[in-house]
C-alpha cells in the first residue's frame, strides 16, 4: 500500500482544511507516459481507498491504488525546489521532474 513520510503527513496536515480530503491518483500523459497527481477534494467515491494520516484522509482510486502499492509519498524542501515526491520501485523510467513515469 502506498506510504507517507512523516514530512509528508506534516505538510497535508498544515495544508489541508477539516473539510477537504485529498485525492492522489495515476493518470496518463507526461512525458514519460503516466504521471502522478495530488489534489483536495470535497467529494469520494464509495470504490475508493482509503489511508488516514492523522486529521487529513487521503483516497485512491483502485486503479492508482495497484499501480502506487509501493510508493512512498515525500515532501522535499530545497533551495532549488519544495514539493511533493512519489518515490515508485515499480516504475521502469521516470523523467527529469519526477512526476512522470512508465
Amino acid at each position: 500500500m502506498i506510504s507517507f513520510t512523516q514530512a509528508a503527513i506534516d505538510r497535508l496536515n498544515n495544508t489541508i482544511e477539516p473539510s477537504e480530503n485529498v485525492r492522489v491518483a495515476v493518470m496518463g500523459g507526461g512525458c514519460s507516459g503516466m504521471s502522478y497527481s495530488l489534489t483536495i477534494e470535497a467529494e469520494t467515491d464509495e470504490d475508493d481507498v482509503l489511508i488516514a494520516l492523522d486529521s487529513v484522509s487521503v483516497y485512491i482510486d483502485p486503479h492508482s491504488a495497484g499501480i502506487l502499492k509501493e510508493t512512498v509519498v515525500d515532501y522535499v524542501k530545497t533551495l532549488q525546489n519544495e514539493g511533493f515526491v512519489f518515490n515508485n520501485p515499480q516504475a521502469n523510467t521516470t523523467c527529469g521532474c519526477g512526476m512522470s513515469f512508465s
